[in-house]
């Protein structure tokens, strides 16, 4: 299991080599949490836990690619299910506080015991829905939980105006397939990264990062 898990973990180390030590074992941690918890409550498919650092640690990362945090700040992701991109992002950056939720508390308590136990300290885990959540945030992240113009309304009021990272405050969205049509109506604020230029697993090939400037 160690060795398999190790050779998985090149996967990671291979697109973000310069992770420190504790980072690497936290990472190194979260298949063995994920396939106890998911044993007692399932959040992640059986398929997908067989390809678990390409299409989950891996795959959240992949915002990491288009932007890298600064410290103190805020990111809520919304619709987490077991916590992606939410866990794997935190791991990378420390410094940033993550505000993970969903409205499936089950789903919540996973995450939460997650980063408890692989000792992620700038994760709270809430079972809620985006318009419940008080409070603002630099950014929204989240897996497609909806369409991107439907998902906008629900969260377009929870974002700092003023912005201090590299990108302006907002959406940054995973989301696969063709989103010509789905982002027509946004298009002007959209600005659309293909993982496929930073992984070249197949898996990336329509895989999409989109940030909604808000």
């Amino acid at each position: 299991m160690r060795l398999q898990t190790q050779l998985k973990m090149e996967l990671i180390t291979k697109y973000f080599p310069d992770l420190t030590n504790d980072q690497l074992d936290k990472f190194r941690l979260l298949e063995e949490l994920y396939l106890d918890w998911n044993g007692k409550i399932n959040v992640i498919s059986r398929k997908d836990m067989e390809h678990f650092y390409e299409r989950h640690v891996l795959h959240s990362l992949g915002i990491a690619k288009v932007i890298q945090f600064t410290s103190g700040a805020q990111v809520i992701d919304v619709g987490t299910g077991g916590g992606f991109p939410g866990i794997p992002l935190a791991i990378l950056f420390p410094e940033t506080k993550f505000l993970l939720i969903d409205s499936i508390g089950k789903k919540i308590k996973v995450v939460q015991e997650v980063a408890d136990a692989a000792g992620i300290k700038n994760v709270e885990a809430i079972k809620a829905r985006a318009e419940e959540v008080k409070g603002k945030f630099d950014f929204v992240v989240s897996r497609a939980v909806t369409t991107l113009p439907d998902f906008i309304k629900w969260i377009e009021n929870k974002i700092k105006r003023e912005s201090r990272n590299t990108m302006q405050n907002g959406i940054l969205y995973l989301k696969g397939g063709d989103l010509v049509t789905e982002l027509a109506p946004v298009q002007n604020k959209c600005q659309v990264y293909n993982l496929s230029n930073y992984f070249e697993e197949e898996f990336f090939e329509t895989k999409k990062v989109v940030h909604v400037a808000l």
